[in-house]
């Protein structure tokens, strides 16, 4: 029988005293051949502003970040060791209108791997493609 890990959900803070830790997710990178178009896809499809810079030897294109709010933030990264994909990990982006987000992505080229699909409470998913070959996925909750 093997050892079954159970992360805790709690963590000692400076003091000592454990307090709750919030969602485990903090960061992401999404892999991409050619940053220029991964960029160009991103803004327009999440309506956001990438912000380019170089870490660590890597071109990457960081999303909005907002320390004092819920969920994580990433970028893109464009090197040796980041390969696009369809078959690995999906990273789900809250979207306001699924609809329109899946329209403009197909507008500037995605294909839809996954339709939009009710997953109950008014909430939505769909998966597709974007500018570099990987799987990312589309979530709008329910009011």
């Amino acid at each position: 029988m093997g050892i079954v890990l159970t992360p805790s959900v709690y963590a000692a803070d400076k003091s000592g005293v454990e307090q709750r830790m919030s969602n485990p997710s903090r960061y992401f990178e999404i892999p991409v051949l050619d940053m220029d178009r991964a960029v160009q896809f991103y803004s327009y499809v999440f309506e956001v502003t990438l912000q380019r810079e170089t870490i660590d030897g890597y071109d990457m294109a960081s999303f909005p970040g907002y320390p004092d709010q819920p969920g994580a933030s990433g970028a893109l990264a464009k090197g040796d060791v980041y390969v696009p994909s369809t078959t690995g990990s999906i990273i789900y982006f809250d979207v306001a209108d699924i609809a329109a987000t899946v329209q403009r992505a197909a507008g500037i080229g995605a294909k839809l791997l996954y339709p939009i699909k009710d997953i109950g409470g008014g909430s939505f998913v769909a998966e597709v493609s974007d500018s570099e070959g990987n799987r990312i996925a589309l979530h709008q909750r329910g009011i």
